[in-house]
C-alpha cells in the first residue's frame, strides 16, 4: 500500500545526484565511412565538450583529451564544432577558439594561429585542401563582430573569406563535384526563423565564389538544412506553405516534395542541425514535427511517395545517413535522449550511446498528457501536463498536487515528450509540472510561431497562465499551489507571470531576463535586434520594453522568487538577475539568489546543476509549507519571515 504524504515531499529515486552524475549531454552525431562520431557534454568534467570515436568494432575513444574542449562560440551558442574526414578530425577549442587537428590516434595540434577569430560548421573541400566553414571575426575592438563564409587553408592554416556582406551565414555545403557551394545568410533585425535566403555560387578556378544566384527565402520566409543529394540537386525545407516542408531545386525552381502540415526544419539556435539524409540519390531519411510529436520517414524525391519508419520514439533529430544506415539522436516519455543507429535494410535500431545511466522503475515515471488548452483571442495552445506519479506514495484524500508551470527559452523554440529527468525529479516528488508550448513556439506551423510577433511578455505569459488555470478547472491542481519556472527567455516568462498575473505562490529564475531595455543594449550580435521582431525596434518603441520588463513593476509583485546566475554568462548578463534580487529584497519578498563561478548561459558543471534544483525545491517546500524526503543544505532566503512593504 502507497505511503500518504503531503504533495512535495515524497521520497523519490530521481536523485538530483543521478540527474547531475549519471547524465551527459549528446550532440552532432557525424558519420566518417564505418566510424560513428558524437560529442559528449561531461558535467562531471565541468561541462566539458569531448568528440567520441566509435570503431566499426564498437569500441570508442575521446578523440580530444582534457583540457581540449570541443565547442566553438560562435553565436555564443556555437553547435558545428568539428568536422571529420577520412579519419581525421577538425574542431575549435572553447579556450583560444582556434582550430585543431587530430589523426586518428593522435593527439590535437592547432591548425590556425591565435587570435581573435572564431570557426564553425564546417565542410572539408578536399580538391582543394581546405576546409570551408563560418568565420566570426572578434578583432576590430569597438565595432560589432563580422561574419562570413571563408576557407582555411589546411597546410598553413591561414583563411580567406569567400562570402560576406550580410549580417550571418550558416550551412556552408559543397556540391559532390566541388563546383558548387550552399549556404544560408541573414542580417538585422531577423533571426534564422523569421527569415533568411539560400544562395548558390558558382566556385571558380582558384576557389573564389563568382556566379550566385538566390535559390529561396526571404524576409519571411525561413530556409533550413540545405543538402546536396549525391547527384547533385540541393534539397532544403522552407515555410513559404506556413509548413516548413520538403524541396529540390530543380532546373531553377522549387519544387516541393511533401506537402503536409508538419514541420521538417528547426528553430537554428547552433550551427550543424539536420533533419534529413540521403539514402539513395533519390531516396531521403527524413524526421518531422506534427502537433508536438516526431515521425521519421523514407521520401521517394522522384515520386513523393513516402513511407513511414516505426521506432519506439517520439522525439528524433540530428539526422545523419551514409553507407545503409542512420545514425540520430532520439528519445521517446520514457526513454532518455540516446545516439541511435537504424539499419536502413532491416529497420532494426541500436542505442550506441545512451545520455544516462538512470534505469528507473516506470512505476516512478508520469507519462505526458499532450493537451490543447483555451487562451486569449479565442485561440488554443498546447502543453504537456505530467501528473504526480510514485509507487510508493499517494496524497492525502481529498487533496490535489501543487503544479509548476514550465517556460521553455528561445523564446523561439519548443519543449517535447522526450524523457526529462528534472520533469520527474518534480513529478516523482508529488509536483504536477505542465510543460508549455505557448503561442511563438515551433512545431505547429508558422501562424502559431507569428503569434508572438510584437508580442513576447503577453502571448508567452498569458498561456502559461491560462494553462494553469485549465488544469485547476479540471480539477487536477491545487489552485494555491501554482509554481512556475523557466531559463534564459523562459526565465522572463516566468518573472513576467509573477509579476503581471494573479494565482500564483512562487517562481525561479535560470539565468533570466528582468530588464528587456538593459538586454537590448548589452547582449551578443546574434541577438542584438532579436526583440526587433518581438517587442518593436529599439529605442523607437522604448515605451514598450518598459512596459513589459518586470523590473519596472516591482510593485506589482508580490510573490517570492529564487533566482540562478552563471557569473560568465555572456548571452543574459548577471546584472538582468542582480537587478531584479536587490528589488525583491528592497520590497520586503522572501528572495534567494544563487550565482555560481565559471557557469555560462545554461549551467553544465554537475555539482551546480544538482545544488539548483534541491534549492528550488527546498524553496518551493519553505513556500507552500511541506518538507521535502531529501537532505538538502538549506539555502538562505531573505525575508522569508518578514511583513511584505507594497
Amino acid at each position: 500500500m502507497p505511503q500518504i504524504a503531503p504533495y512535495g515531499s515524497w521520497r523519490s529515486p530521481v536523485s538530483s545526484d543521478l540527474i547531475a552524475s549519471a547524465t551527459v549531454r549528446l550532440a552532432e552525431p557525424r558519420i566518417d565511412g564505418a566510424d560513428t562520431y558524437w560529442i559528449e557534454s561531461r558535467p562531471s568534467e565541468g561541462g566539458r565538450q569531448v568528440i567520441v570515436h566509435r570503431g566499426l568494432d564498437g569500441r570508442t575513444e575521446d578523440v580530444n583529451p582534457a583540457p581540449f574542449n570541443a565547442r566553438t562560440r560562435v553565436h555564443e551558442y556555437g553547435g558545428g564544432a568539428y568536422v571529420v574526414h577520412a579519419g581525421t578530425t577538425y574542431f575549435s577549442n572553447y579556450d583560444d577558439q582556434r582550430l585543431y587537428r587530430t589523426a586518428r590516434g593522435g593527439r590535437p595540434e592547432p591548425l590556425t594561429p591565435a587570435g581573435e577569430l572564431r570557426y564553425a560548421d564546417a565542410v572539408i573541400d578536399d580538391r582543394r585542401n581546405r576546409l570551408v566553414c563560418i568565420l566570426e571575426d572578434h578583432s576590430a575592438t569597438g565595432q560589432e563582430v563580422t561574419n562570413a563564409v571563408a576557407a582555411v587553408d589546411l597546410a598553413t592554416g591561414q583563411h580567406r573569406v569567400l562570402v560576406g556582406g550580410a549580417d550571418f551565414y550558416s550551412n556552408p555545403r559543397l556540391s559532390p563535384n566541388g563546383q558548387r557551394l550552399a549556404w544560408l545568410s541573414w542580417s538585422h533585425p531577423n533571426m534564422p526563423w523569421d527569415g533568411c535566403e539560400l544562395w548558390i555560387g558558382e566556385l571558380e578556378a582558384d576557389g573564389s565564389v563568382g556566379f550566385r544566384e538566390r535559390v529561396a527565402g526571404g524576409p519571411r520566409e525561413a530556409v533550413f538544412g540545405p543538402e546536396w543529394s549525391p547527384t547533385g540537386y540541393l534539397h532544403y525545407t522552407s515555410d513559404r506553405s506556413g509548413w516548413s516542408n520538403l524541396y529540390k531545386w530543380l532546373r531553377g525552381t522549387a519544387q516541393p516534395l511533401w506537402p503536409i502540415e508538419a514541420e521538417f526544419g528547426r528553430e537554428q539556435w547552433v550551427f550543424g542541425l539536420s533533419t534529413f539524409g540521403f539514402e539513395t540519390p533519390d531516396r531521403l531519411i527524413c524526421a518531422y514535427r506534427e502537433r508536438g510529436g516526431c515521425r521519421l520517414a523514407r521520401l521517394d524525391t522522384t515520386t513523393g511517395q513516402s513511407t513511414s519508419i516505426e521506432t519506439p520514439y517520439t522525439d528524433l533529430d540530428s539526422i545523419r545517413v551514409a553507407g545503409g544506415r542512420a545514425v540520430m539522436l532520439a528519445g521517446s516519455p520514457t526513454e532518455p535522449r540516446a545516439l541511435v543507429e537504424l539499419d536502413l535494410a532491416t529497420g532494426k535500431t541500436e542505442i550506441l550511446k545512451a545520455s544516462s545511466t538512470l534505469a528507473l522503475n516506470p512505476a516512478y515515471l508520469s507519462v505526458p498528457e499532450a493537451i490543447e488548452f483555451p487562451t486569449e483571442d479565442g485561440l488554443t495552445a498546447h502543453g504537456f501536463y505530467y501528473a504526480p506519479r510514485n509507487r510508493d506514495f499517494a496524497g492525502p484524500t481529498g487533496a490535489r498536487p501543487p503544479l509548476l508551470v514550465k517556460s521553455h527559452g528561445g523564446p523561439t523554440g519548443a519543449t517535447s515528450t522526450i524523457f526529462s529527468a528534472s520533469i520527474q525529479y518534480w513529478s516523482s516528488r508529488g509536483i504536477a509540472v505542465l510543460d508549455v508550448n505557448y503561442g511563438g513556439s515551433t512545431g505547429y506551423g508558422r501562424a502559431y510561431m507569428d503569434r508572438l510577433y510584437d508580442k513576447w511578455g503577453i502571448v508567452d505569459v498569458d498561456d502559461c497562465a491560462n494553462g494553469a488555470r485549465y488544469l485547476v478547472a479540471r480539477g487536477d491542481i491545487d489552485p494555491n499551489g501554482l509554481l512556475i519556472d523557466g531559463g534564459s527567455a523562459g526565465g522572463y516568462t516566468t518573472l513576467a507571470v509573477l509579476t503581471f498575473r494573479e494565482g500564483f505562490r512562487a517562481g525561479a529564475s535560470y539565468y533570466g531576463v528582468s530588464d528587456l531595455e538593459a538586454l537590448a543594449k548589452e547582449t551578443h550580435k546574434f541577438e542584438s535586434r532579436y526583440l526587433d521582431n518581438l517587442i518593436g525596434p529599439y529605442p523607437a518603441r522604448r515605451d514598450l520594453y518598459v512596459e513589459r520588463s518586470p523590473i519596472h513593476h516591482v510593485d506589482r509583485l508580490k510573490v517570492p522568487a529564487v533566482f540562478f546566475q552563471g557569473l560568465e554568462d555572456k548571452v543574459v548578463p548577471p546584472n538582468q538577475a542582480e537587478l531584479m534580487v536587490d528589488a525583491l529584497r528592497t520590497k520586503g519578498l522572501p528572495v534567494a539568489y544563487l550565482a555560481y563561478e565559471g557557469e555560462q548561459h545554461g549551467f553544465r558543471r554537475a555539482a551546480n546543476i544538482k545544488r539548483s534544483l534541491d534549492v528550488e525545491l527546498y524553496f518551493y517546500g519553505r513556500i507552500l509549507g511541506f518538507t521535502p524526503a531529501d537532505a538538502i543544505d538549506p539555502v538562505r532566503i531573505e525575508n522569508l519571515d518578514q511583513p511584505v512593504r507594497t
